[in-house]
């Protein structure tokens, strides 16, 4: 019952031994060849030259290569493209806020609403505001009255100036002719000095009366602008993410009133690698696929200048219309931005392949039937296959057997169609 195990042994380890010892010998009786041939170091030495050549290219001296299938591939000029992934955001968003405390008198608008711009979101009580304002204006007028007092009292004071300056120069000419005292002079020149002292201070009660008509004007402006701020109103027509303060609450300055956004124009928002900022321009066509399949178009409008310090990445907007408002804001997008067209061959997927460095890249034919490895760019996937650069504009690309050859070797091609 155990002879069927020892037999299968046995042929497992003459098979293994022909594998390990023989395989020189093994390989030559497989070719048709003497498997009786002396071996290297036991020929003669115009035998082992020949042997050496004979090993150096087997498949040459037969005149055979190896069995791949290949088609010859064109390059085109496509479009090419830049692929982001990145999100909607709202053209425009603003959280208003209060400037001035005092309790809501309005009623509260629902979130979701379309607002107007100008539209009122929240109308706080008055207060004692317009009494405020009154009395600013009342100041401000009495101010205006009495500017006209100041202005005729330096007009006094000047006049004054004026005829003490006309005694005292003629007070000196008659002190020439000895027919004025010293001490009449020594008096005009007192009133002199006296006038003078009285235009100053007329002078400066009118520069008084021009602060107080100045102070009571910012009076009035203050509490006309803390009237003006009891309304908060929307800046532009947008929907309200929120609702707006509930009636009988009590706003202080900072609180949030009501949060707008703006959803027509749209934005769509990527972020743009280093190597591939030099291909975005500002006002080219972009467009973008939403995780819901619906697709949107528009123009670069804005790409940073700056890159993020953590990612070293660009931000891109591309604007887009959204006049039935279906697009909404924080939406997943896969964004493409069209770049400067380029020569590319569409190949299909399965033919690439890595050489033993890594690269990426296919197989080709080179001349004289000859395997060849040519790096390429990838520049676009698509359904039919994918479209790449960096190869001849003519070029043969294996696409059956790629993985069994490797440079330099020999090729029997049969060509045909590409499959895509």
């Amino acid at each position: 019952m155990r002879i069927v195990p020892i037999l299968t042994a046995l042929v497992v380890v003459t098979v293994l031994f022909f594998l390990v010892f023989q395989r020189e010998q093994l390989l030559n009786f497989a070719a048709g060849g003497d498997a009786t041939s002396p071996p290297a170091e036991m020929a003669e030495p115009g035998e082992t030259a020949a042997s050496d050549a004979t090993e150096a290219s087997p498949t040459v001296e037969t005149g055979t290569g190896v069995s791949v299938i290949a088609f010859r591939s064109t390059a085109r000029e496509i479009d090419s493209a830049v692929l982001l992934r990145g999100r909607t955001e709202a053209a425009r968003q603003v959280e208003l806020m209060a400037e001035t405390s005092g309790l809501v008198i309005s009623e509260p608008l629902r979130k979701g609403m379309f607002v107007e711009a100008g539209q009122i979101m929240c109308r706080l009580d008055p207060g004692t505001r317009e009494a405020t304002l009154a009395e600013a204006r009342a100041r401000l007028a009495e101010a205006e009255a009495a500017a006209p007092q100041s202005g005729a009292r330096v007009a006094e004071a000047q006049a004054r100036l004026d005829e003490a300056l006309i005694n005292l120069n003629a007070a000196d000419k008659l002190s020439e002719g000895g027919f004025a005292s010293e001490t009449r002079v020594a008096s005009a020149k007192a009133a002199v000095e006296a006038a003078r002292a009285g235009l100053v201070a007329a002078e400066s009660g009118e520069a008084s009366s021009a602060a107080a008509i100045q102070s009571a004007q910012a009076g009035v402006a203050a509490a006309t602008r803390e009237i003006e701020r009891l309304e908060i109103t929307a800046p532009f027509a947008g929907h309200l993410e929120s609702d707006t303060a509930e009636l009988g609450s009590l706003m202080q300055p900072g609180a949030l009133c009501a949060t707008i956004v703006q959803l027509d124009p749209l934005k769509l928002v990527g972020f743009v690698s280093e190597l591939d900022v030099d291909n975005v321009n500002l006002g080219v066509l972009a467009g973008g696929r939403l995780a819901n399949g619906q697709e949107v178009a528009g123009r670069v409008t804005f790409l940073s200048r700056a890159a993020d310090p953590v990612t070293r990445t660009f931000r891109v907007e591309v604007e887009v219309a959204n006049p039935d408002l279906t697009l909404r804001d924080g939406q997943t997008a896969e964004i493409v931005i069209a770049a400067e067209g380029r020569h590319a061959h569409l190949i299909p997927q399965s033919a690439l392949t890595l050489n033993d460095e890594g690269a990426l890249g296919v197989r080709i034919v080179g001349d004289g039937d000859i395997t060849a490895f040519a790096a390429i760019e990838l520049l676009r996937d698509t359904v039919d296959g994918v479209w790449v650069g960096g190869l001849p504009d003519e070029v043969g690309v294996i696409v059956r057997g790629q993985d069994y050859v490797s440079e330099g070797v020999p090729l029997s091609v049969t060509w045909q169609e590409p499959d895509a």
